[in-house]
Order: structure tokens, then sequence, then C-alpha cells
């Protein structure tokens, strides 16, 4: 009981909701306190990642994102305000994120994520919360966190389809994104959000179940999407949890892996 008391009285009320459950306590919400995560892409499900991280209480929030604010925008991406447009996403979302929590300690990346800058960025964080909304960088963030061993938490979205899943590589037998999705599907078989539209609210579903697997992977509580692939489709209302396994053919994480460390830039699939 002592060590719930290090925290500070404005810190316990804040809290209180978490610290009242015993699966979190003043412990896990200290553990909450002294995490990182890096958020890639202040868009629709970076959002409500960083929203509900920040209200949280992650102690360091980092934020990479290299885009503007777009009137089309704030249809799902709800950090972001109308008196905001034309500003970047990364200091729009600190804005927001302060005036939740003034607490968090927030490092703002103006950037694009890139095999230039991707290692030296990721290995400052516990977990890494992909956002983004193209494969290249769902790759990139892929194979810098198996490398480094990194914790990934990672979703998409797409007219009223959401997906999500978590791949621990500390865990040996943990598969990758490279064993779900081998290559890059063929340019133009799948729209983006710009193209074929993507339901606003869905944005706020699925952020927000990433929200509770990347909390629930720093407390290490409850069971890990770790090797799980959840699929939601918000028209039917129906949720599906498929089991994933490791491939021995993997390019990345198999038997006899081609992307190397240090090599990655070579790989653009």
């Amino acid at each position: 009981m002592t060590k719930d008391l290090e925290l500070t009285n404005e810190q316990i009320e804040r809290y209180s909701r978490h610290i009242l459950l015993p699966e979190v306590g003043g412990i896990g919400q200290k553990k909450l306190i002294k995490s990182k995560v890096l958020v890639v892409g202040a868009g629709g499900l970076g959002s409500i990642i960083l929203l509900y991280l920040a209200a949280a209480g992650i102690g360091t929030i980092g934020i990479i994102d290299d885009d503007k604010v777009e009137l089309s925008n704030l249809q799902r991406q709800i950090i972001h305000k109308t008196e905001g447009l034309g500003t970047y996403k990364v200091d729009s979302a600190l804005k927001a994120i302060k005036s939740i929590n003034p607490s968090v300690k927030v490092i703002k990346y103006r950037d694009r994520l890139a095999v230039s800058n991707a290692e030296n960025i990721i290995s400052n964080y516990n977990i890494i919360a992909d956002g983004s909304d193209n494969f290249e960088t769902r790759f990139l963030v892929n194979d810098v966190c198996y490398f480094l061993k990194k914790t990934l938490v990672t979703a998409a979205i797409l007219r009223f389809e959401g997906q999500i899943s978590t791949f621990n590589f500390k865990d040996k037998l943990s598969s990758c994104y490279r064993c779900l999705w081998p290559n890059s599907p063929a340019k133009g078989t799948i729209p983006t959000c710009a193209q074929a539209g993507v339901f606003g609210a869905l944005a706020g579903n699925i952020g927000s179940m990433q929200s509770i697997e990347i909390i629930k992977e720093i407390l290490q509580i409850g069971k890990s999407l770790n090797n799980f692939l959840v699929l939601y489709d918000a028209l039917s209302c129906e949720m599906r949890k498929v089991k994933l396994t490791k491939d021995p053919s993997c390019r990345l994480c198999g038997e006899k892996p081609t992307i190397v460390y240090k090599k990655i830039i070579v790989d653009k699939t």
C-alpha cells in the first residue's frame, strides 16, 4: 500500500477510477505514468488513441505526422478542431492533449516515418501504436518493431470495417504483420479512405480498442491480442477474433528471412 502513496494528491484524484480497479491500483497507475508510447499518425485512429492515452496518464506520448489539418479530417479526427485548420496535426494534437492532461509529456515529430528516422524514433518508446493509413508505413513500423523487440498495436479502418492486432516481439512465437500480409497489395486493388470513404464513428470504435490494448500491455492484465486479429463490421455489429500463426516462410520472422536488420531500406513491399 505504501507504493500507492507515492502518487501525488492530484494524481490520486485524477486517476481515482483507475486506482479503484484491483487490476490497476496505484502500482498500475504508476506504470502508466512511467510508460512511453509512440503514436504513428494523428488521423482518425491516432486522434482517439492520443486522447485516451493522455486521459489515462501515459507519461510520455510521441506523435509522428507531417500532415496539416484539413476540413475533410474533422468528420472522424476528433482531436482536431475547426479553428486548427491549416495547422500541423502534431501541433493541434498537442494542444488537445494538454487541455486534457497538462502533466503528459508530448514529443512531436513533424515528419513522416521513414527508413532514415524510424529506428531512432521507435527505440525511445515501450509500445508503438500504428494508426497509419498505408501499407508502406505499416510494413516499416512492423519491421523496425520486430528488430528492436518493441510491442506493436496496429489497426486499420476502411468504409464500415476495421481490424486490430497486437504483435509482442519479445515473444519468439509471435507472428508479425507480414505473416498476415506477406506483400503489399497490388496498386489500386485496395482503395484508400480518401477514395472509398470511411464511417467516422468507426475510427472511434477501433481507436478505443487500440487504446485498451495498449494500456493492457503496459499493465500486463487481461488476455493479449498477440497472435490474434479482431475484425469488426459496423453495419452488422459483428466482431470476429481470428487466431494468427507465425508463418515459417515469412520474409521477416520466418525460418529463412530475407529482410534483415540494417537492410530494411532495400525492401520496398
